[in-house]
């Protein structure tokens, strides 16, 4: 459909954008079969969105996400959510979106009351996502026993997600719960063969270590 809606209106911004966010999907869940080819589509899609709809908050948020997922300069898309915001302040996605780029930043106070805004706007929206961003923030700010909570919350919404279980198991192995950290990691492994990633989204090189290194401790990696 989305393929249809842009052959029919090559400038139709919203259907290109979230074009774009479907490469970001198959990125997330490792389903490309040439990752680098994926991530430079879903960027040039990001990009032709932002070229011909750039005024609209829907296509800024979604370009702004898919842009700081895969890489791009963090403070572009930190301008371009927040563009977003200042056009539509009551928009709770993007309020969702911006907090994640927060994190990606490492701006992980700020991530937490972007993403409490974003569930003050949409109360009634499914929170997983909301509390597996908190858990992040609390994680990078070393704050594991608030962290924990929010990763296992976000796992009863959607119990198949690995995002949360690599930050959970890493949250497990920093905080010395090792035995828990290992089964967290063969839960993991049961629907995806890759453990610990080489190339999360953060941008602090001590953001990555510190997730790396849990992940690789739950996963045996280190004795």
């Amino acid at each position: 459909m989305l393929t249809e809606a842009i052959q029919r209106d090559p400038n139709y911004g919203p259907a290109i954008a979230l074009a774009a966010h479907c490469h970001l999907h198959l990125d997330t869940n490792l389903w490309a079969d040439d990752r680098e080819t994926n991530r430079r589509q879903g960027i040039a899609l990001a990009r032709r969105a932002l070229q011909v709809a750039g005024d609209e908050p829907n296509v800024l948020g979604h370009v702004a996400f898919v842009l700081g997922f895969l890489g791009e300069d963090i403070n572009l898309c930190l301008g371009l959510i927040d563009r977003c915001l200042a056009l539509n302040p009551s928009f709770a996605r993007g309020w969702f979106w911006s907090g994640a780029l927060r994190v990606y930043a490492g701006l992980h106070d700020l991530a937490i009351e972007h993403f409490e805004t974003s569930v003050h706007l949409s109360p009634r929206e499914g929170k997983a996502r909301y509390l597996n961003g908190i858990g992040m923030a609390h994680f990078f700010t070393r704050r594991f026993h608030d962290a924990a909570p929010e990763f296992l919350a976000s796992l009863e919404e959607i119990p198949t997600w690995a995002t949360p279980y690599r930050f959970l198991a890493s949250c497990y192995a920093h905080m010395g719960r090792i035995d828990e950290a290992q089964a967290i990691a063969e839960r993991l492994r049961a629907f995806t063969p890759v453990v610990v990633r080489s190339d999360p989204p953060f941008r602090k090189p001590e953001d990555r270590e510190l997730l790396m290194s849990g992940l690789r401790l739950a996963a045996g990696e280190i004795t």
